[in-house]
């Protein structure tokens, strides 16, 4: 089931396209940045902590057969770590979109690796939007994640993509790591 959230992000949060903001990317913004940007920096956000609990119905697997994406969950000690893009607020037009199956815009407050930190948006599914899957035993996820695939191709390389890049910035991702091994034993 799919929520296009593309219109209340633009609505609840508009910005003037010739605005600069900051953006967090803590799944496939990462490694696949398909967008403008002028400037990108590792960075993390507090109290929030990485999970595969949204289904993917139009990525990464199919209505019938959805896959497992990263959203956040709030949790009080927790750090994630990512990448930071500085854009024009022009940009976030096609993000909307691309982040459309039920995930929101929020503030939060970015920390860099040079100790200083700003306000930037990122983008939350939560528990309550029509494609969230929530919890479930790491290796059921891994057996969704391994067999899923979707217009955006298998679930499979978004979780591994994901857990290459979260390595080359020396991140500890429990959760991921844990689901990547799971899935690295499973067959394609």
């Amino acid at each position: 089931m799919t929520l296009d959230t593309t219109h209340i992000n633009q609505q609840r949060m508009p910005f003037d396209d010739q605005a600069e903001l900051w953006l967090f990317g803590y799944g496939s913004l990462i490694w696949k940045a398909e967008f403008p940007y002028h400037e990108r920096h590792p960075a993390h956000i507090c109290g929030w902590a990485r999970r595969f609990w949204q289904g993917s119905h139009d990525h990464r697997g199919t209505p019938k057969a959805p896959g497992r994406v990263v959203t956040l969950v709030n949790e009080p000690d927790a750090i994630c770590q990512g990448m930071a893009y500085r854009i024009d607020a022009e940009t976030l037009r096609p993000l909307d979109i691309r982040e459309k199956n039920g995930y929101l815009r929020e503030i939060v407050t970015l920390h860099f690796t040079d100790g200083s930190h700003t306000e930037g948006l990122v983008y939350i599914a939560t528990e309550d939007n029509a494609a969230f899957l929530g919890e479930a035993p790491l290796n059921a996820m891994a057996e969704q994640i391994a067999s899923a695939h979707g217009p955006s191709g298998p679930n499979r390389d978004y979780l591994l993509n994901l857990a290459t890049s979260l390595e080359g910035l020396g991140a500890e991702d429990r959760h991921v790591f844990e689901l990547a091994e799971r899935v690295r034993r499973c067959p394609p």
